[in-house]
């Protein structure tokens, strides 16, 4: 068996660049086969950031890695202006058919985007950046932090960065294949990087403050983290 191509990282630890590399075509196979592969309703973070959104009066907000977009479509009924970025052209063509169908389009700008790369936006840009599960996607350590940065960099002062990963005690932890750091790939072919509450503690040195909810989602069910960090 060939084996795959591995980049040693600052910590030392092995990633496999390879695997992590193939997910991109993978999500876009996925995406392309179920226009609403985790349904169309709002999830229960997507809920509860727009009541801090709504709270705070940010109106102006990043979502990355919006998918399929049921967590877009939920922020666009309530009057936000969405900035949807995701590395999947078939997730982003399904969520702006449904913002469309809404008749919501003048709140939603799709963008194509890799969040290995830096944001493609000006300083102070944004009220407030929403994620649900991106951060333990198939990223590392090095790529979490500059994304942390990149966001940090175009939200405005006071801005908040709300985000959700799944974490340690999470059922599927240290099941599958390893590739690297704390990642492994799980049924399905998805690369999850499971954190634990130093990763949280360590990604938020750069905001003012933060807090961290434990909650459970799906059917195994699925152990998150809700990040909050403020600005």
């Amino acid at each position: 068996m060939k084996k795959e191509a591995t980049n040693i990282t600052e910590t030392g630890i092995g990633v496999e660049e390879c695997a992590i590399n193939r997910q991109q075509p993978h999500w876009e196979k996925v995406f392309s086969n179920n226009c609403s592969r985790f349904g169309d309703k709002p999830s229960y973070p997507g809920q509860k950031a727009a009541d801090i959104f709504e709270k705070e009066g940010k109106m102006k907000i990043l979502e990355l890695g919006s998918g399929q977009g049921r967590d877009t479509c939920f922020f666009a009924s309530k009057g936000f202006h969405i900035h949807a970025l995701d590395y999947s052209e078939s997730g982003l063509k399904a969520v702006k058919e449904k913002i469309d169908t809404m008749g919501l389009s003048d709140s939603l700008v799709p963008l194509v985007h890799d969040v290995r790369k830096p944001l493609p936006f000006e300083n102070d840009t944004f009220d407030a950046c929403y994620s649900h599960m991106l951060y333990c996607m198939a990223l590392t350590t090095a790529e979490l932090e500059f994304l942390s940065s990149e966001i940090k960099r175009v939200l405005k002062p006071g801005g908040l960065n709300i985000y959700t990963a799944r974490h340690t005690e999470d059922p599927q932890y240290m099941t599958g294949i390893h590739r690297g750091e704390d990642m492994y790939e799980i049924a399905g072919g998805f690369i999850v990087h499971f954190f634990n509450r130093e990763q949280v503690k360590h990604l938020a040195e750069e905001y003012e403050s933060f807090e961290i909810e434990e909650f459970e989602e799906g059917e195994l069910p699925r152990k998150l983290y809700l990040v909050t960090m403020w600005e």
